[in-house]
């Protein structure tokens, strides 16, 4: 591989990567989930899961790109034999499907941004109003939406150095940069000490609650990016001299270290600020939370002594995290036409062309929206046990002292193996059987119906048709990334 296709520090890699996992699931269901959970009780397992699967799969992903030098697709043939090149398109799709709906949100992001920018979002009451013109006026959601995906493949057009890292080393600090302002601002508000007691303060008597240890393991395997194969992505990048499981403990800490500052600013400004009962208002949900982001928290801003300012900050910084994201996303679809021959200019044009028209209908419903989100959420669950069981079809002894040992300053133990080879596949298997028990339980008549929006038949028929067409496919990849 050309050296220009090389990341070319490990600080660029790192703030590369940090923008996969620093997304908008840090920000706004963090909080949300912390509030339904205990506040200080959930960072407790929620702690202990970033040790138990994000790390792990974080760690497995960079060794499996940078071994390979391939996407899901090629990597997962590498690995597990040319028959399972069906899985590594798996992980692929269920990426790739996010990503139709996600610069949806991003484009909401970047809506509000300049409508705080331009002093039109504070200093009114009619917020939920605002929110409803603007989610149901057709054309601004698809517009905003098209905007945020131009700006993502045009960074990527500019390959990994002059485009992924270069934004990378500009976007990423001033996140850091203005979440840190954020929380030093919340901190001041009157009544903020309240926020981080409730943030911080754990209750071990609610350790005893099931609920409490599957949230906050759900929430590891939706916030820190591991498993959707997007630092598999980045990693086929990685010089050959980066020490993996450095990189992945920097990588996991720090997304766990930003969601606590941007949980410190919501609980300070939502216990400050928050007309009633503020737990209450962080419980609030709605699709991708749009409830306490677009409606509750410019009304909460407008109080606030130089709301203004920190309004345009917060929404700022919300617009960088979700652009981040989507950039890695862009990447790996990209990645994955780029190894069936096609060129990096002719990728991104179908990548482009594709992920419009197909984030239209999530643009134009909130309901679909909500949709793709339960179904593709539920299919980054399938992605982490993919990924461990590409590592188990290797050997995970082997995987670990050839794959990651090797080039590494810090020698993994056989825990490694123990993780990789039982428990992240169990923790996978008690997620999904969690989550649908759940949903059968509060939809007990249309569970099984596809075309329920939030049951479990909508997302077994989903998963079924995208895995129904990898395999038939699967021959017709593997030849065209060998022979074209």
């Amino acid at each position: 591989m050309p050296s220009a296709e090389y990341f070319t520090s490990r600080w660029g890699l790192l703030l590369a990567v940090t923008g996969i996992a620093v997304g908008t699931g840090n920000i706004w269901r963090f909080p949300r989930i912390a509030a339904n959970n205990g506040g200080g009780s959930f960072l407790i397992p929620w702690v202990i899961f970033l040790f138990l699967w994000s790390i792990p799969l974080i760690m497995a992903e960079f060794a499996i790109g940078k071994k390979t030098r391939c996407g899901t697709i090629g990597s997962f043939s590498k690995m597990m034999g040319q028959r399972y090149a069906w899985m590594g398109g798996f992980v692929g799709i269920v990426a790739i499907a996010i990503m139709f709906y996600y610069s949806v949100l991003a484009g909401w992001c970047l809506r509000y941004f300049l409508t705080a920018a331009t002093g039109q979002l504070l200093g009114r009451t009619d917020h939920f109003t605002d929110w409803s013109n603007f989610i149901n006026s057709g054309w601004q959601p698809i517009f905003f939406h098209g905007i945020a995906t131009l700006l993502c493949v045009l960074i990527v057009s500019r390959g990994v150095a002059s485009g992924i890292e270069k934004v990378s080393r500009i976007l990423i600090p001033a996140l850091l940069l203005l979440i840190i302002i954020s929380a030093i601002r919340a901190i001041t508000l009157p009544g903020a000490l309240e926020g981080i007691k409730f943030l911080f303060t754990p209750k071990i008597s609610e350790l005893a609650n099931a609920e409490v240890w599957i949230q906050a393991l759900t929430q590891n395997a939706w916030d820190t990016g591991a498993g959707w194969g997007l630092i598999l992505t980045y990693a086929i990048y990685m010089r050959r001299d980066e020490d993996v499981p450095l990189n992945a403990a920097l990588i996991g800490f720090g997304n766990n270290s930003v969601s606590l500052l941007v949980g410190i600013t919501i609980f300070c400004t939502v216990f400050s600020l928050a007309p009633s009962d503020p737990t209450m208002l962080l419980r609030t949900a709605g699709p991708a939370n749009t409830g306490l982001t677009f409606i509750w928290f410019p009304q909460l801003f407008s109080e606030m002594p130089g709301g203004t300012f920190f309004c345009i900050i917060f929404f700022l910084f919300l617009t960088f995290a979700a652009l981040s994201s989507l950039i890695a996303m862009v990447e790996l679809a990209t990645r994955l036409l780029i190894d069936l021959k096609l060129s990096r200019k002719s990728a991104l044009r179908l990548v482009l062309g594709s992920t419009f028209i197909f984030g239209i209908p999530s643009a134009l419903s909130v309901d679909i929206f909500a949709n793709q989100d339960w179904v593709w959420g539920m299919g980054l669950i399938i992605s982490g046990l993919f990924v461990a069981l590409a590592v188990n079809s290797v050997g995970p002894s082997k995987f670990r002292t050839t794959w990651i040992n090797r080039s590494s300053g810090i020698h993994l133990g056989s825990w490694y193996d123990l993780i990789v080879r039982y428990l992240i596949p169990l923790e996978a298997l008690i997620l999904i059987v969690w989550w649908f028990a759940q949903n059968i339980k509060q939809n007990p008549v249309n569970w099984l119906n596809p075309f329920s929006a939030g049951s479990v038949g909508t997302c077994l028929a989903q998963w079924g048709l995208a895995i129904a067409c990898l395999l038939c496919l699967n021959n017709f990849i593997i030849k065209r990334m060998k022979h074209s």
